[in-house]
């Protein structure tokens, strides 16, 4: 199964390529991921973990006052910070107060650290980290990170521009509909498969990988 097929799938279903272009995502450059500061990663990055479960919406309203409560996500504030400010946040009416979802920044914003100490900053990191192994990725994310495992983390390199696929319900099902992807969807075989895919895709096209997600969840009828 070439990838033409999932894109002339996508271009009958959206009305023509164009519609198909104005859908994909930006991806960023190395050089920009490796420009923006880590407060923003750590932003980010706390944003998809309180999105997961709950209406995206309504964090996204609520954003201006988690930025002002969280002090702009200065990681190297947050990896140590005193547990009565965290206990203060639990009651912070500007945010969402869940406080198992707050007592991930400090062990993000350490991770986050950990390796701009490696790597010169967390942007050098993920630009470092080659799009071919985003499974790797991933489960380093899920390994080293609080709430980083499944779609978050997916997210999370979606939103910072990172060249990455999501496993959305739409491209697990197009994945599986062509048997690329016969496992459990969120276990480790099924990622490698999914990653397995995608790097056979990408020798075909030259797309970026990100570009290869968004088009195969265009292929697929909305449920």
């Amino acid at each position: 199964m070439t990838f033409e097929h999932f894109y002339q799938r996508a271009v009958e279903r959206k009305g023509g390529e164009q519609a198909v272009r104005e859908r994909l995502p930006y991806v960023a450059s190395a050089a920009e991921l490796a420009a923006q500061k880590d407060d923003r990663y750590l932003a980010v990055m706390t944003k998809c973990v309180f999105r997961a479960g709950f209406v995206w919406r309504v964090i996204e309203n609520k954003w201006p006052g988690f930025e002002e409560a969280f002090s702009g996500f200065v990681p190297a504030y947050w990896q140590q910070v005193p547990p009565e400010k965290l206990e203060a946040l639990a009651k912070d009416e500007r945010i969402v107060r869940n406080m198992q979802k707050i007592a991930t920044v400090p062990r993000n914003a350490f991770m986050i650290m950990e390796a701009a100490e490696q790597h010169g900053s967390f942007g050098q990191f993920l630009a470092d980290w080659p799009a071919d192994d985003q499974v790797g990725l991933l489960l380093w994310l899920k390994k080293h990170g609080a709430r980083l495992g499944g779609a978050s983390a997916q997210y999370f390199l979606r939103l910072v521009g990172y060249d990455g696929y999501i496993l959305s319900p739409d491209v697990i099902t197009a994945l599986q509909n062509h048997n690329l992807v016969d496992a459990t969807p969120g276990t480790q075989k099924a990622l490698k498969q999914a990653q397995k895919a995608f790097n056979q895709f990408h020798q075909e096209t030259a797309l970026p990988y990100a570009h290869l997600s968004k088009i195969l969840s265009l292929t697929v009828d909305a449920r």
